[in-house]
């Protein structure tokens, strides 16, 4: 069981790794604003708020709205 919560740890961290990458790459080169990549991590903010009061596992929505919401302080990842 601990052996599957680490892979999955690991599948989460990729993702994103590769998303944080991603935005920087499309602000980086113009490809989209850094509005519209802070309006995409809002929008995750915002679902993930919402499920955590439909979900039977709300703590891995809130882990979720934490992290998004440190990427936007620009504390990790996304630069200005």
């Amino acid at each position: 069981m601990a052996e599957r919560a680490q892979v999955d740890d690991a599948d989460g961290m990729a993702a994103l790794g590769i998303c944080e990458s991603l935005l920087v790459a499309l602000t980086d080169l113009k490809i989209i604003g850094e509005k519209d990549a802070r309006d995409l991590l809002t929008d995750v903010v915002t679902a993930h708020s919402e499920a955590a009061g439909a979900s039977l596992t709300p703590d891995r929505h809130q882990a979720v709205v934490a992290i998004i919401q440190r990427i936007l302080a620009a504390k990790n990842g996304l630069r200005h």
